[in-house]
């Protein structure tokens, strides 16, 4: 194995134990409901992170761009790879600890998503898949054009399902009545 391409080979690792680590903690593989659907665009539903993409995934484009501009501002001395690698590390340990009952126990009690209860694998990965291309797409597009994206699909996000990456970061960590009876329209 060319030395080059170590970086990739642990980032595919990385996504590979995240997937197993999660099925060993009781995940599910797949939705419940039995079948895989690319885009379930229902967010008040049992099925809402449990298929390939839904209304979060742009989230994780964002965690993309923000790992890439965090990366490159801290550590732009390390190859394209090894940034990649840290960045699919940080995604995945978020994956884990999102996927944990006390997290899970966490969304349910702060925010409107009682029907959650955590995602399937299959979302999961594909998460991370997403946050890959957010990645890779930070490091073509102009600077400009990440923080344009970021902020479009926040936007976007809050008008269309009254939620984003900024929301659900604040409503976790620091739940806010009003905020919570704005997302139950």
């Amino acid at each position: 194995m060319q030395r080059a391409l170590l970086p990739y080979w642990i980032t595919a690792f990385i996504v590979a134990a995240t997937a197993a680590w999660l099925l060993l903690i009781g995940r599910e593989p797949i939705c419940t409901c039995g079948y895989v659907k690319l885009w379930h665009g229902e967010t008040m539903s049992s099925e809402n992170s449990q298929h390939i993409a839904d209304w979060y995934t742009p989230s994780h484009v964002l965690h993309g761009l923000i790992f890439y501009a965090g990366l490159w501002f801290f550590a732009r001395n390390l190859p394209f790879g090894w940034r990649l690698s840290i960045a699919t590390l940080i995604e995945a340990a978020w994956e884990i600890i999102e996927n944990s009952d006390a997290v899970i126990e966490r969304y349910r009690a702060v925010t409107i998503s009682l029907d959650y209860y955590g995602d399937s694998v299959l979302n999961a990965t594909s998460d991370i898949v997403a946050m890959l291309f957010g990645f890779w797409l930070a490091r073509t597009i102009p600077v400009w054009a990440s923080i344009a994206l970021l902020i479009g699909a926040e936007v976007l996000t809050a008008i269309v399902i009254r939620d984003g990456l900024a929301l659900n970061i604040l409503m976790l960590l620091w739940p806010l009545d009003a905020v919570r009876d704005w997302q139950a329209g």
